[in-house]
């Protein structure tokens, strides 16, 4: 399957992983091909709420806030032949189910990517990231447990066109294309 061609001639990538599996990386990647744009949830919610991100209440309330705003934003971008890759986790089946609602509004093609890292990997890396203070948010392995108590591996039953990135013996309980 072309993932650039879609029936606007655009693809949504979706990117699922927990903190620190590289999900950003990656969607830098994924931006460096032609007609392609990054939308950074990190980004927007440091920019606009940087001081009322202290709680997973106060991030689940501001995603939710700028997902309301973005969504018709996203929609036109894909209806304009533009591919997004949406740097926000896809890490639940509701928001899924949202980005969902996004690819199939634009008529446009969609890919999940599927980063599988451990975890004792995700919070060295995290760790480093929070020394370096290069990222807009620092992350405590507390707070990472917690954020991880509320990820949900996606299924086939969900309908999505699946890249799998990572070490298929840490993840058994599904199978996807890759």
């Amino acid at each position: 399957m072309d993932e650039t061609a879609g029936r606007a001639g655009a693809t949504l990538h979706m990117i699922c992983g927990k903190i620190a599996a590289g999900k950003s990386t990656l969607a830098a990647k994924l931006t460096a091909r032609p007609a392609t744009i990054r939308i950074s949830e990190d980004a927007w919610l440091a920019c606009l709420y940087r001081d009322e991100q202290k709680t997973i209440e106060d991030y689940v309330r501001n995603s939710r806030r700028l997902r309301e705003v973005m969504g018709d934003h996203i929609v036109a971008l894909l209806e304009a032949g533009l591919s997004v890759v949406l740097d926000f986790p896809a890490n639940t089946p509701a928001s899924r189910q949202w980005m969902r609602s996004l690819f199939e509004r634009a008529g446009a093609d969609h890919r999940l990517h599927f980063l599988d890292v451990p975890d004792d990997v995700c919070k060295a890396r995290l760790r480093a990231r929070n020394a370096a203070g290069t990222h807009a948010f620092n992350t405590s392995d507390a707070e990472f447990d917690l954020f991880t108590g509320y990820f949900v591996l996606p299924s086939a039953d969900e309908g999505f066109e699946v890249t799998f990135h990572g070490d298929s013996k840490t993840t058994p309980s599904i199978r996807f294309s890759s």
